[in-house]
């Protein structure tokens, strides 16, 4: 029986019924380049960047709260979307276990502190002294407890520049499981990863 490929079956998702077998794979989007000059991923978090909320939202739904900051022009925060975010074990990970918030190192944006100060994404950057991209900040579970707490203090990690996608997985994991709490991330990392990934 043939099958006709109608407009609408194509806008509603019917090709992905089309292909089966050993050579279907699940479908991802794509990274989408914004007018801010940033890639998107459809899956990050949209926020009214107020960061207790998010935090709380994150940990409702069993994720942690993690931030990536990422520059117009910033070769490696592309190479992070096209090659981290676009292998499926990597973001199916993430976006299983973390809400993503993207922010601009020098964007204009007005962002809500743990403490209740509210900024500019610049001026959050500056005061967290996040001066390069990409960057990833994990936070700590509760906002009560961050709010009292120094910014410096906020962060269980903080991961620097691009890290290929498996290191980059696997440094998500170690936050996931907490694993921060008995050892640090490179003694984690040299520990050979687990069958079907942690």
């Amino acid at each position: 029986m043939a099958i006709m490929l109608t407009r609408r079956r194509l806008l509603s998702g019917g090709v992905a019924g089309l292909v089966s077998g050993p050579l279907a794979r699940p479908a991802r989007a794509q990274a989408v380049l914004g007018d801010d000059g940033l890639y998107h991923q459809p899956w990050f978090l949209e926020s009214f960047l107020d960061l207790a909320d998010d935090l709380r939202a994150a940990g409702a739904h069993g994720r942690r709260l993690a931030i990536l900051w990422e520059l117009r022009g910033c070769p490696f925060c592309k190479r992070l979307h096209q090659v981290n975010f676009a292998d499926a074990a990597v973001s199916q990970y993430i976006r299983k276990n973390f809400d993503i918030l993207q922010l601009n190192i020098i964007g204009a944006r007005e962002v809500t502190d743990f403490d209740g100060e509210r900024l500019s994404e610049k001026s959050f950057a500056a005061k967290y002294g996040v001066y390069s991209t990409p960057m990833v900040q994990f936070f700590g579970e509760t906002a009560e407890t961050l709010a009292g707490k120094p910014p410096a203090e906020r962060e269980v990690l903080r991961m620097k520049g691009y890290v290929p996608p498996e290191e980059f997985r696997r440094t998500f994991a170690f936050v996931a499981e907490r694993a921060y709490a008995g050892t640090d991330l490179e003694t984690y990392l040299d520990r050979p990863a687990p069958r079907g990934g942690e």
